[in-house]
């Protein structure tokens, strides 16, 4: 499996092969949850899954993360979003809102510009344990909900979905949504104690886990959100570059006080550079050596 299976960090609802029931879909994506229709099976399935990522997360995804995870208490089943919601609401004001799958980029950004998190309602299937193409609720809740948890991360996430309209507005979303890619979903932070995951798409995966963290051969960069901007990522495999962050404040001051303006005129039109190679200005990550 790809580590999230996401094809875009933003992706609209283009076509009926994808999986989840938009009928009922209200304007802004949303559904009901429908907790109640969750079989014993399918909260097997959750509980199995569950168990084998906290297993790898103990050791490779950032405390943060951890800590994100016990506060929700979902070990043994299927989480009700209300209940999700009403944690998240006294931490940081978030609550998490269900929808079918992917949802079009200008919903998707007004939802985390007001501290919503869409949240897809199915579950995959037994035979999609290791590979899934769609973003399931495993996925978009094991590797993204602990995070909100976090105030600065969680204000991190609402100016993105902030400076998504700008970006749509410039034409310039794919260099937005790389940096979405690169953070959210395949971030890498180390604070001094070592490297660990904080991105979905790694922290979901039981393989990119491992391979992000541990693989020695793998290129990873300093985090520098113009480079972020102008890296192409893959879809159908791991990753061959990732960024590493030294803290999450970094994160959310290289969002609010950059000027993405004059970046996107620059490069928007520039073939983004392949992942995985080395250029000029690029800064190593090397553990507690960094060049």
């Amino acid at each position: 499996m790809v580590s999230s299976g996401m094809e875009k960090p933003t992706s609209a609802n283009s076509g009926s092969s994808l999986r989840g029931d938009y009928e009922g879909a209200a304007a802004d994506y949303t559904i009901g949850q429908a907790w109640d229709r969750y079989t014993p099976q399918m909260h097997d399935r959750w509980r199995r899954l569950h168990a084998r990522q906290t297993a790898l997360a103990q050791r490779l995804a950032a405390p943060q993360v951890l800590s994100g995870l016990a506060a929700l208490d979902c070990a043994e089943g299927i989480p009700d979003f209300a209940e999700t919601s009403r944690v998240l609401r006294a931490a940081t004001g978030w609550q998490v809102v269900a929808v079918p799958g992917f949802i079009p980029d200008d919903i998707f950004f007004d939802h985390l510009a007001n501290r919503r998190f869409p949240v897809t309602n199915w579950i995959r299937e037994e035979h999609e344990l290791d590979y899934l193409v769609e973003p399931d609720i495993f996925h978009d809740f094991f590797g993204h909900v602990p995070m909100l948890l976090d105030p600065t991360f969680a204000s991190f996430m609402q100016a993105y979905g902030g400076a998504g309209r700008r970006a749509i507005a410039m034409d310039a979303l794919d260099m937005l949504a790389r940096i979405y890619w690169y953070t959210v979903e395949f971030g890498l932070i180390d604070e001094g104690k070592g490297l660990k995951a904080y991105g979905a798409g790694i922290v979901s995966s039981a393989g990119e886990l491992v391979f992000s963290t541990e693989d020695v051969q793998v290129q990873r960069l300093l985090f520098d959100p113009v480079r972020v901007m102008r890296t192409a990522y893959n879809i159908d495999r791991f990753q061959s570059c990732y960024f590493v962050l030294e803290s999450f404040e970094q994160l959310l001051q290289g969002l609010v006080d950059l000027d993405f303006g004059p970046i996107y005129k620059r490069w928007r039109e520039t073939p983004p550079l392949p992942a995985g190679e080395f250029h000029d200005g690029d800064r190593s990550y090397r553990g507690n050596a960094k060049s």
